[in-house]
Order: C-alpha cells, then structure tokens, then sequence
C-alpha cells in the first residue's frame, strides 16, 4: 500500500486507546461509526431489528477485540465496516438455514455432519448472546435504556441524545458508554463455559 493509503493518526491513537480499555474510545468510536455500522447491517439483512441486533455485536467486538485491528492494514473504518458485513453474513446465513427448516434431512457427509453441529452450535450461541442482551438492555437503569434507545432505533448521535434528554453532551456520552459496557458483556457471557480459548 502506498503512503497515502497509511490510516490516519485518529485510528492509530484510537486503537491504542481502545487496546487500553479505555472506555470513552468505544463511546468515540460508536459515535464515529454507529449509523455506518447499522446502515451496511441493513444493507444486507433488510431488516431493523437485525441491523440492531448486527450493530450491537459489531461494537461488543470492538470492545472485545480491538487488538485484532492492525493500523497498518487500512483505516479504522475499513476494518470496522469488515467487521460489520462478516457478522451480518452470517446472520443472513443463519436466517436463511432457519427458513429453509433447519438441518438438511441428515446423510452423513463426512464433514457435512461437523460443519451442521457448528453451525448449531454457533446459532445457539449467538441465540444466547441475543437473549442476554434483551435481559440486560431491559434491566438497565431507565437512563442509560433511553440514551441506547435513542442511539439505536432513532439513530441519534450523542449530542442529539443529549438535546432529547435534556442532559449535557458528557453526560448523554457516559450514559452511551456505559450501555454499551453493560451490552458488551452479554457476547461473554453467552458463549458457554470454556468455549473458545484462542480469540
């Protein structure tokens, strides 16, 4: 790649900060990338609540996982929009196996069986994760559910969630930040005990 394909310094100091767990990066990097984010989830799945669901384990990975991220490599941006159209496959994927009636009337392909258990597997998984989330979203201090619903469905930015709830642009950012820290450990928590060593 040439030189002037480098990322720019934001994404470097961003990674770095988020590789740190510094929590106000990820309310940066949401503010940044959220509707980007939602918007290429739609794209591909043409559903609302999909697209909510996509954008909410697209950020849980960024949190997760941002030394996955290698600035070299390209923007934050193209990594993150990477990041967005692979899950948002998969749960394509996922709903179209479930429309089609589950598992194919079973002849042991050799491999074929393998690739159906993971399959399973990873939907009960991310089944999980999805249920949790709806848990934690709905148990969540009634702050911080208004300034994530804003955020989600009525695609706000945080100064926009902060004119809404009457609170100061830092506030309406901390109440993000601190939805999102709250959603994140759903993906955690859902995976079933002692899955998954290697990220």
């Amino acid at each position: 790649m040439a030189k002037k394909d480098a990322p720019p310094r934001w994404d470097r100091k961003m990674q770095q900060r988020l590789a740190r767990g510094e929590a106000a990066a990820l309310g940066e990097t949401y503010d940044r990338f959220a509707s980007l984010v939602h918007s290429l989830a739609h794209r591909v799945l043409g559903e609302e609540k999909a697209a909510d669901a996509v954008t909410r384990e697209v950020f849980a990975h960024v949190w997760e996982h941002p030394e996955t991220y290698d600035p070299k490599q390209g923007p934050l941006r193209t990594w993150i929009a990477a990041v967005t159209h692979r899950l948002a496959v998969q749960c394509l994927r996922d709903r179209e196996e479930r429309d089609r009636g589950g598992l194919p009337g079973g002849e042991p392909d050799g491999g074929g069986e393998r690739v159906i258990c993971e399959d399973l597997e990873s939907k009960v998984r991310r089944a999980s994760v999805a249920a949790r989330a709806d848990y934690i979203v709905h148990s969540m201090p009634v702050p911080l559910r208004h300034a994530l619903e804003l955020a989600y469905f009525q695609r706000r930015d945080y100064r926009q969630t902060a004119a809404d709830l009457g609170v100061t642009e830092d506030e309406a950012r901390r109440r993000l930040r601190l939805g999102l820290q709250l959603l994140s450990t759903a993906h955690d928590a859902g995976a079933p005990p002692g899955y998954g060593g290697a990220a």
